[in-house]
């Protein structure tokens, strides 16, 4: 029987990723749910970082029934400290549309796993090759890192025509026998091997890799867009009464949408006529399009005045403000504060 081709760069990193490859729980299964669960919260986020929330929901939810029905905001707790929370919201979108449109169960091809919201291209090629063994290849920022170095592709990655270019590259080198080795292999060895600032003395590729023999590994992969960055200043009062905490759910589009949070100003407070003590915060807080410059003051109003509460906002007490989902900011600065009574009861679960 004729045995099937396989490129001598795909052999290479299937062989280094059978050796090195991390023990993951994801890897150890061929279910999509599971499979795609893990890809979204991956998606922006480091490996150590993801895993646990990944065996914390899996376990708060352990099908896509559970998922579509539960509440959101009970996801938005456990999904607390991820960050990007759109991700959280379209993942539930994503498990009621397998529900209303596929039956509840999850699509097996790659054209339909795409059409699930928050799901793109590299998402939906992951599952339907780890889950389906559809040969689809993924093409992620590891992979971009790999394939430019390794055959000196001069495409800016930040330009349009970036996707197809390396996409098509990486299909022509995905071996139709086993795409899911593949894939998974290209991405390990991107995220352990071939990384932004590799020790190129050990790599399998030395040989063949075009950037190292013209001393680029460096300058690989090109991109010559910046994205911009919009500063944001942010005072949170921590305004405390008679035991209860003022807070608010943001209703306001955008990534914190659901979540709660602190009273808000964007302006220093000199104004207010109560006692109010510094509190540490994170001086820069940042997210991809954002530099957030935080402030906050803990604000002891006395019991028996009456202060006029603004819309949108409620008294709350620590235990069950805890509850709550919150952004990451809030967490950091309950967390730096704990010394101060009000929040020792605000655990930064999840952080």
């Amino acid at each position: 029987m004729q045995k099937s081709s396989i490129h001598p760069f795909s052999a290479t990193i299937m062989a280094w990723y059978a050796e090195h490859q991390r023990e993951l729980p994801w890897r150890q299964t061929k279910d999509p749910y599971a499979i795609w669960l893990s890809e979204i919260i991956l998606q922006q986020t480091r490996v150590a970082q993801g895993l646990p929330y990944y065996e914390r929901l899996l376990a708060a939810f352990p099908s896509v029934r559970d998922l579509a029905e539960a509440p959101e905001a009970t996801l938005l707790r456990l999904w607390q400290g991820l960050g990007y929370y759109s991700r959280a919201r379209n993942l539930q979108k994503a498990a009621q549309m397998v529900m209303r449109d596929f039956a509840g169960s999850f699509p097996s091809t790659y054209d339909d796993i795409i059409r699930l919201p928050g799901v793109g291209p590299y998402t939906a090629a992951a599952i339907a090759s780890f889950a389906f063994s559809e040969a689809k290849a993924v093409v992620d920022g590891n992979v971009f890192r790999v394939l430019s170095r390794v055959f000196s592709v001069e495409t800016d990655i930040a330009s349009s025509a970036a996707r197809g270019v390396f996409t098509s590259l990486a299909q022509s080198l995905i071996p139709t026998q086993d795409p899911a080795g593949f894939n998974q292999a290209i991405m390990e060895f991107g995220a352990l091997q071939c990384t932004p600032s590799p020790d190129c003395s050990i790599c399998p590729l030395l040989v063949s890799c075009e950037a190292f023999s013209a001393h680029r590994v460096t300058e690989f992969p090109i991109k010559s867009k910046k994205t911009k960055v919009k500063e944001i200043e942010m005072n949170y009062l921590v305004i405390e009464q008679n035991g209860q905490l003022l807070v608010r759910e943001r209703v306001e589009k955008g990534i914190w949408k659901g979540l709660w949070e602190f009273y808000l100003l964007e302006d220093q407070a000199d104004w207010l006529p109560f006692s109010r003590q510094a509190l540490k915060s994170p001086p820069v807080h940042l997210l991809s399009h954002r530099k957030i410059h935080c402030d906050a003051w803990h604000v002891q109003v006395p019991d028996n005045f009456a202060l006029a509460i603004p819309e949108g906002y409620r008294w709350m007490s620590p235990s069950a403000f805890e509850s709550k989902g919150k952004p990451v900011l809030i967490l950091n600065l309950i967390t730096d504060n704990l010394d101060c009574p009000i929040l020792q009861d605000i655990s930064p679960t999840y952080l």
